[in-house]
């Protein structure tokens, strides 16, 4: 198997993987401006846990590159055009844009980012199990691709066209604002989950015995996995975003603001799949939540399940359940409807 560093000195190599994006949001989620296709330098940055500057001397060096994959400067007319279609609010003379393709071209240029490095090493595990997969029933592989084919045409109208005009109805719309906002919200949904049965479609093909998703969720420390919680709640327009201290969570691990000011409070369990969320959980959370906090949004986000017992609870209570296939699907984009 190649090694992640080949990604870095080959760019025939590099082109070889670079419609794999859906890989960004499987090592972290990726933050997209509101037109949902584009990022920022800062935002670049801010990803890869690196500063500005590495990706503008980045940038420098394989200007030509990350133009062909999506890399764009906008200036003038162009720039007040996008500010009025996206909502971004920004005084600069220009403003340099990435598209998800270019991010990934980032991620296999960038050195100094253990999440680049990250986002490598899946790269090529993915690329490694797609060519030496078994191929059994070619009846079935060539249906499965045209399903594929048809699920990222679909993917593609919807990013490219449907979005882009709600965001211009949005900005000429004065009564009907808020619901054009919902029904975009609901189209970006669409998309995202269109990515994610893209991809549950390519594991089934490839044979493999679980989602690749869960099993990176899985296998997170306990304080990986509130972090990533904690990278979602922002993703989806959550503010103070916090991760508290274990011997001062109370039973709550995270805590937010939703971007319509509710509060919102999150306990995270790291359990397999086999292992589910017990009533007496369910009840010093809802119990921390409700009665002490006394929060307006209550999660409880785990990787397995809950007991029918702690479920019960959490319908009396007014907790929201985050179970393992729901938290599979918030990770690879679908957004909560909880915290709208």
């Amino acid at each position: 198997m190649i090694n992640e560093s080949a990604l870095l000195e080959s760019k025939t190599l590099r082109d070889g993987v670079l419609e794999r994006t859906d890989v960004l949001d499987r090592v972290k989620a990726l933050s997209l401006l509101p037109d949902g296709m584009h990022v920022t330098t800062a935002m670049v940055a801010a990803y890869f846990e690196v500063s500005r500057k590495a990706i503008e001397s980045l940038v420098h060096d394989h200007r030509d590159e990350l133009v062909v994959n999506g890399y764009h400067v906008l200036a003038g007319t162009e720039l007040t055009s996008f500010k009025k279609v996206s909502g971004i609010q920004s005084r600069s003379k220009a403003l340099a844009l990435f598209s998800r393709r270019a991010v990934l071209n980032v991620a296999m240029l960038l050195r100094d980012s253990e999440v680049a490095r990250q986002v490598r090493v899946y790269l090529l595990d993915m690329e490694y199990l797609a060519r030496t997969q078994p191929v059994e029933n070619p009846a079935s592989t060539d249906t499965a691709s045209l399903d594929d084919r048809i699920d990222q045409r679909i993917t593609h109208i919807l990013g490219k066209t449907v979005v882009p005009m709600f965001n211009a109805l949005i900005e000429t719309s004065g009564e009907h604002r808020r619901e054009l906002i919902e029904l975009r919200r609901d189209i970006e949904d669409v998309e995202r989950k269109l990515c994610l049965h893209h991809e549950r479609l390519r594991i089934v093909e490839g044979g493999l015995p679980a989602s690749a998703v869960r099993s990176q969720l899985t296998a997170m420390t306990w304080k990986a996995f509130e972090r990533h919680v904690a990278d979602l709640l922002r993703r989806d327009g959550c503010t103070d975003v916090v991760v508290r201290q274990a011997y001062k969570d109370r039973g709550i691990d995270v805590t937010a603001r939703t971007a319509a000011g509710r509060t919102v409070a999150v306990q995270c369990k790291n359990h397999t799949a086999r292992r589910s969320v017990t009533s007496s959980d369910m009840q010093r959370f809802a119990g921390a939540a409700r009665a002490v906090a006394r929060v307006d949004v209550a999660l409880f986000v785990t990787t397995g399940n809950f007991s029918c017992d702690a479920q019960a609870i959490a319908d009396l209570s007014g907790v929201l359940t985050v179970n393992g296939d729901d938290l599979e699907a918030w990770s690879a984009g679908a957004r909560l409807k909880a915290l709208r």
